[in-house]
């Protein structure tokens, strides 16, 4: 495995698993063991997941079956929109997650979305980190814009980004501002969620001809030359460890280029400035 630094001092794997979309308790405890199985040790979860709970199950099955020890997993949360109300609604946040973890500390906590009152539930995190509880902090879905405001202003810096990034969705602004500030990237839908026919595109599957990889294994390993987190999702073992098979070849700078001349320049999966939306995540409610 490939590790990053973070500006914590703390190593994270360049390759997590996300577990986005496995609502279901049983297969979530299921797909995160076998995960464990095919040498993950990252895992990427929220509350607005619903399944912090069947992650926290798993972690505890491992762990006492020997499989894994806690200190060899880094494990992430997110804080959902509702609880960004205020300090006490966020530190209230932070201890529903460790306790449906049924975790002592959070390697990674985040802010979900740019909304809601996130500076306040921001400085709730901090003192969350301080304790000991959240080993580092960050965000998820901070534009580059919204990114420099929130850098400028907080305590303590972001030690991750995590937004959608794919070879449709580049986002080379973001990553060059991320560098400046020294927040971590890290990529939801490393995959564009099967989207483009990503998975048999031309030029994806020439390159990854060239080194006896899939095209999908091609697009992973390209945001992982880029310095880029990925937390590719699968339910299936044999595409887990596919997943995982990407860090044993190099593209050329050629190479990448026209990978990431692929992009759009925009995302189809997601319209973060869509009024509409912005509504609906605010008043979505995922708890009384």
């Amino acid at each position: 495995m490939e590790y990053t630094l973070l500006n914590t001092g703390a190593k994270m794997p360049m390759v997590g698993f996300g577990v986005f979309q496995i609502p279901d308790a049983e297969e979530c405890r299921r797909v995160v063991i076998d995960a464990i199985k095919a040498g993950y040790r990252s895992f990427d979860t929220a509350a607005s997941y619903m399944n912090e709970e069947a992650v926290g199950a798993a972690i505890r099955e491992a762990v006492n079956s020997g499989l894994v020890t806690r200190e060899e997993l880094f494990i992430t949360s997110k804080m959902w929109v509702q609880d960004m109300k205020n300090y006490d609604t966020a530190k209230q946040a932070i201890e529903t997650s460790l306790s449906k973890l049924g975790l002592e500390y959070l390697d990674l906590y985040l802010l979900h979305q740019s909304m809601g009152n996130y500076f306040e539930a921001y400085r709730a995190m901090e003192d969350a980190y301080k304790e000991g509880k959240l080993k580092a902090i960050g965000v998820s879905n901070f534009f580059p814009h919204t990114l420099v405001n929130f850098c400028e202003t907080v305590e303590i810096i972001p030690a991750v980004n995590q937004v959608e990034l794919h070879p449709f969705f580049a986002q080379p602004q973001a990553l060059e501002v991320m560098k400046e500030y020294g927040v971590q990237p890290e990529a939801w839908a490393p995959l564009a969620e099967g989207k483009h026919g990503i998975f048999t595109h031309p030029l994806l599957t020439e390159i990854g001809e060239r080194y006896g990889k899939t095209a999908a294994q091609v697009v992973l390993r390209w945001n992982v030359q880029r310095g880029v987190v990925i937390l590719p999702k699968s339910t299936k073992p044999e595409r887990m460890a596919q997943n995982m098979d990407i860090l044993d070849f190099t593209m050329t700078d050629e190479e990448m280029e026209q990978i990431s001349a692929l992009s759009l320049d925009h995302s189809e999966i997601i319209n973060h400035f869509d009024p509409k939306l912005v509504q609906f995540l605010n008043r979505r409610k995922i708890h009384d």
